[in-house]
């Protein structure tokens, strides 16, 4: 028992070392890090000696447990020398894997955010986000002036739609309408929040779908698009 309970402690801050170290080199780490890095090889060379002292007539077996050890030991350090490339293979294998309008969140330098949006089977990007604290699919149109939302989801978004004045014109894909101007208290799109945005809301039957204006994507520091995916910035 004692044992694995020095294997336990040596594995524990190997692992505090992965998640929180800065790569530096065993001269390179501070007083306590130091400590806590001998303290872990010294208990990882106990229990070594601990398995062959009571295994002697074991030693093949006990040789190749230690091999299993040692080997995952190798591989965290690895996985610690890789993390930024890990780390950028599983960010796209999730984005892949993530249905349109799942928006990833990635912190630029800076403290920066940047949302990241994979591009729909039809060819078009939508984003799930939030207005006025609702669930909203909206179809990111950089032809739009403005956001513009079916009636349906601004009612979500607390609009009182029986309410509105629908006097501004607006062509959409079945012809020329007219909708309301509102303005939205917010918009949040994967972490990246804007208040206070200009919107229409159009009459019933006119849209199919709600709209992700130039009134949001003006406002932020940038947006691209790069194959099948277009990331925003705040």
């Amino acid at each position: 028992m004692l044992g694995w309970l020095a294997l336990l402690f040596a594995l524990l801050v190997a692992l505090f070392y992965f998640l929180t170290g800065e790569g530096s080199s065993v001269s390179e780490l501070s007083g306590t890090e130091r400590w806590m890095f001998i303290a872990a090889g010294t208990m990882f060379v106990f229990y070594a000696l601990l398995m062959l002292a009571r295994t002697t007539n074991r030693l093949g077996q006990s040789l190749k447990q230690l091999g299993i050890w040692a080997g995952l030991m190798l591989l965290l350090i690895a996985g610690y020398s890789y993390r930024g490339e890990l780390g950028d293979i599983a960010y796209r294998v999730t984005g892949e894997l993530s249905p349109p309008g799942t928006s990833q969140q990635l912190t630029e330098p800076g403290g920066d955010i940047a949302v990241r949006l994979r591009r729909r089977s039809d060819g078009h990007f939508v984003a799930r986000g939030a207005i006025n604290g609702a669930i909203t699919t909206l179809l990111v149109d950089t032809g739009a002036s403005t956001v513009v939302l079916k009636p349906a989801d601004a009612e979500r978004a607390g609009i009182d739609v029986k309410s509105l004045a629908f006097t501004a014109p607006v062509s959409t894909a079945n012809g020329t309408t007219f909708a309301a101007p509102i303005r939205l208290r917010s918009i949040d799109v994967g972490g990246i929040v804007l208040e206070d945005i200009e919107a229409l809301v159009t009459r019933p039957g006119s849209l199919n779908e709600s709209l992700l204006g130039m009134s949001f994507l003006r406002r932020l520091r940038s947006y691209e698009f790069s194959g099948d995916f277009l990331t925003l910035r705040s």
